[in-house]
């Protein structure tokens, strides 16, 4: 999924299982769908920029969080899922760190930044990924792979289904479902925003959440997981002459044609590699250039900022969003007041 999203799947599995991740990702595509279809997209573009940087960077750090355990290759026999506790358990286990699987995740780490810093047009997730699972198959290393810790990747899609929903599973996984539906939103029009800067066109937002909904939808109606236009590859994308729509799709056939041609082969990959990816992804995703010149603005727009990192982080990202928007609309009627009597 988008970067972002992990730390919602994640949770969502953990609290509800895959089948509550399935229905909350049907009903967050249902929340889009309507959103778009009630003409309220223009709207969520307008979230203030300190709460988007808060929650983004929240995330950030949740994701570097989560990679820990495979980053050093520690031993756990179950990781909390909240921040401080995960940490802690982190902390209480660093006695079973695998020298392997430092050793693999900072080499790709490094090979990363060379490749990015000499070869840009290189495909360097990939590279590394590939290359890691090569030399830890031929050196025979110790460490932990997607066949060890999880079993064969099936290399075929399954039947259309629908999700199994009763009315109280519904009221169970709500929350999650907003929160998918209101971070895929936000992803997706920022990413379009990107676009139009980059390209000179001018997206419908609407659309785009009717789209996105649909999209989502049909993801889980194949038992995959929630989906969203991101900025990273939105940007790739149009920098590399995408002019249409026509290019995601290619991107998502391409995927398809790697899962049934190499799917047997992805049970050699090394976890340490896909946490030095996903390390990566959370320091890119973390807009570090945005939270330093936010936090030395103003103490409003600092406090807010602040807010909203800390209740993503620890809290929940809804409650984030909530309070960040809430919080940043009082200081600014406050502002307004202030000039007015001044």
């Amino acid at each position: 999924p988008a970067g972002a999203f992990i730390v919602l799947v994640s949770a969502t599995v953990e609290r509800h299982g895959y089948e509550g991740l399935v229905l909350a990702t049907a009903m967050a595509g249902l929340i889009m769908l309507a959103l778009g279809l009630c003409r309220l997209g223009s709207y969520i573009r307008h979230i203030p920029f300190t709460v988007t940087v808060g929650f983004t960077a929240g995330i950030a750090l949740i994701i570097f969080a989560s990679q820990l355990r495979d980053l050093l290759g520690i031993e756990l026999a179950k990781e909390p899922g909240p921040l401080g506790a995960k940490l802690a358990a982190i902390g209480g286990a660093i006695g079973t760190i695998r020298p392997a699987a430092v050793a693999i995740a900072f080499g790709c780490i490094a090979a990363i930044w060379l490749i990015r810093r000499f070869r840009p047009q290189w495909p360097s997730f990939l590279i590394v990924v590939v290359a890691s699972a090569a030399a830890a198959a031929l050196l025979q290393l110790d460490i932990a792979t997607i066949g060890s810790r999880f079993g064969a990747v099936p290399n075929s899609l399954p039947a259309p289904t629908l999700p199994a929903f009763g009315w109280e599973k519904v009221k169970a996984v709500l929350p999650d479902a907003i929160a998918i539906a209101l971070l895929g939103s936000i992803e997706s029009l920022l990413s379009a925003v990107v676009a139009d800067r980059m390209s000179g066109q001018k997206h419908r937002p609407n659309g785009e959440l009717v789209a996105q909904g649909i999209a989502n939808v049909a993801s889980v109606s194949f038992g995959g997981i929630p989906v969203t236009g991101t900025i990273a590859r939105t940007a790739t994308n149009v920098r590399a002459g995408a002019k249409t729509p026509v290019s995601g799709m290619l991107h998502a056939v391409y995927l398809l044609i790697f899962m049934l041609i190499a799917a047997s082969l992805a049970v050699y990959i090394p976890l340490a590699a896909l946490a030095a990816v996903l390390t990566v992804v959370a320091w890119n995703m973390a807009e570090r250039h945005e939270f330093w010149t936010i936090l030395k603005s103003n103490w409003a727009d600092a406090l807010v900022l602040l807010v909203t990192f800390l209740l993503t982080a620890f809290e929940d990202l809804v409650v984030a969003i909530a309070v960040g928007v809430a919080l940043s609309f009082v200081l600014r009627a406050y502002r307004l007041w202030r000039q007015s009597k001044s």
